[in-house]
C-alpha cells in the first residue's frame, strides 16, 4: 500500500503547523482510502519526519512517498528532507521510499495565485504549454528539478 508523507519546514506558530494536517486531510479525501496520507515537519514541530514515516508504516504503507510541501528546490528539498527521510527509512528496510520534487513551476500554482488575487485566468494552458519551459530566456532546467520542461531525469526539448 502506498503512503504519502507531506513534509513542511515546521513553524513556531501553531496555526502554520496545523495547516499541514488540514492539507493532509484534504489530500486523504481526494485520493481515497487506498492511499495512506500523513504529515510531518522537518523541524520546530511535531510530528517529526521519523514519526510521520513510522505512522505511515504502522497504518500499512509498504511504500512511502515523501512530498516536500515547499515551493523551490532549495537546500531543504534537495538535501535536508532526503537525508531525514533516508534516516527514518532505515528502521523499516522492507519499505520502499522516495522523495518527490518540490512544487516548482506548475500551472495549478499559477491558477491558485490568480484565484487568491481575485484575477480571472483568461488563457488556460493546454497540456503542451503546461510542460514547457517558462524561464524568460528559455534556459530549460535552469530552476533544477522544479522546471516544468523536465521529464524525469532528462530535459525536454524547447518548443
Amino acid at each position: 500500500m502506498r503512503g504519502i508523507l507531506i513534509i513542511d519546514h515546521g513553524s513556531q506558530r501553531d496555526e502554520a503547523n496545523h495547516m499541514l494536517s488540514c492539507v493532509a486531510n484534504l489530500l486523504q479525501q481526494m485520493v481515497g482510502e487506498s492511499v495512506i496520507v500523513r504529515h510531518a515537519h522537518m523541524e520546530l514541530a511535531e510530528p517529526s519526519i521519523s514519526s510521520g514515516f513510522a505512522e505511515c508504516v504502522r497504518a500499512g504503507a509498504t511504500e512511502v512517498i515523501a512530498f516536500p510541501y515547499m515551493l523551490s528546490p532549495g537546500k531543504h528539498v534537495t538535501r535536508d528532507v532526503p537525508r531525514l527521510v533516508s534516516e527514518a527509512a532505515k528502521a523499516f528496510p522492507h519499505v520502499v521510499s522516495r522523495v518527490t520534487d518540490a512544487f516548482g513551476v506548475h500551472e495549478k500554482l499559477a491558477e491558485v495565485i490568480a484565484l487568491r488575487a481575485g484575477v480571472d485566468v483568461v488563457a488556460p494552458l493546454s497540456s503542451g504549454d503546461a510542460c514547457r519551459c517558462w524561464d524568460p530566456h528559455n534556459r530549460i532546467g535552469s530552476c533544477g528539478n522544479a522546471c516544468a520542461a523536465r521529464t524525469g531525469s532528462s530535459i525536454a526539448t524547447a518548443t
